[in-house]
């Protein structure tokens, strides 16, 4: 039987064999998440010096690059990528843009995701990536045409779609806002946000059924998201079902839903909503 100082020199050994198993981008990723940039940034440039062909690597040291600010060494690994990868390959283009973003030149990333879906104009990552930047921004003007442009090339990924489907319901669009996470749904059924999306399109459309049932989905796949019993008891008030309101109510307060919101809602529920 092992056991005492034996048993912590097999752990031991047992940390240092998956250290060594682990691959450089993988330990420069996690240096990273340890807001040890320059340290993620040096084991990268050892990897590409004695391994220059290794593209994922050259790829993330970009990334690593304009997280630290370093722009001139960022953009001479783009130059680099882009000798490697075949002509027409959208990947530099995307990836300066990533740095970029990282570095918070968000008008210049969005102009490399432009020049990559110009260079590429078959492919959807470039205007993926260009309408997702615009997505997160909140420009849902300049993100829509990106994003319907990179579904049209064939992006048919569920965040793709969901992006979608809120650029298009943040510029009122209801029924092409529907038919974004309905599609989001098929290409992800195991997912929740699209479910939440379409919950989003029943609220505004005032649908209190259709909110109900979108919730439900949301509730299958999270059963512990607050918010989601937090819509469900909004829709349970209109449908005239007090009691179950009040008891998703409760289930909301208890899993953590924003108070104000909690009391609003009971409040509505004290007062009546007519169906």
């Amino acid at each position: 039987m092992v056991g005492g100082p034996h048993r912590t020199l097999i752990g031991a050994a047992l940390v240092l064999c998956v250290g060594c198993a682990a691959s450089p981008t993988d330990r420069a990723r996690s240096l990273v998440r340890q807001h040890r940039e320059d340290a993620a940034a040096a084991v990268l440039r050892d990897r590409i010096a004695a391994h220059p062909e290794d593209i994922e690597a050259r790829r993330l040291l970009v990334r690593v690059l304009g997280l630290t600010g370093d722009l001139p060494a960022a953009r001479e690994q783009t130059r680099e990528l882009t000798i490697r990868l075949p002509p027409g390959d959208p990947t530099p283009y995307v990836e300066i843009g990533h740095a970029l973003e990282l570095a918070h030149r968000y008008e210049d990333a969005l102009a490399a995701y432009d020049e990559a879906a110009s260079v590429a104009p078959t492919s959807p990552l470039g205007p993926r990536e260009g309408g997702m930047r615009c997505a997160r921004w909140g420009e849902a003007d300049d993100a829509r045409p990106r994003l319907e442009e990179a579904i049209r090339r064939g992006a048919r990924d569920a965040e793709t779609w969901h992006a979608l489907g809120l650029v298009r319901l943040n510029l009122g669009d209801l029924p092409g806002a529907d038919d974004a996470y309905r599609s989001g749904v098929a290409a992800d059924p195991r997912g929740a946000e699209n479910w939440l999306g379409l919950a989003s399109v029943a609220v505004v459309r005032g649908d209190a059924q259709g909110a109900l049932d979108a919730y439900d989905q949301v509730l299958a796949r999270r059963p512990r998201f607050g918010p989601g019993e937090l819509g469900r008891a909004w829709a349970l008030i209109r449908l005239g079902r007090p009691g179950d309101a009040a008891r998703a109510l409760d289930r909301a307060e208890e899993l953590g839903a924003p108070a104000q919101a909690v009391v609003r809602q009971r409040a509505a529920l004290h007062v009546g909503v007519p169906r």
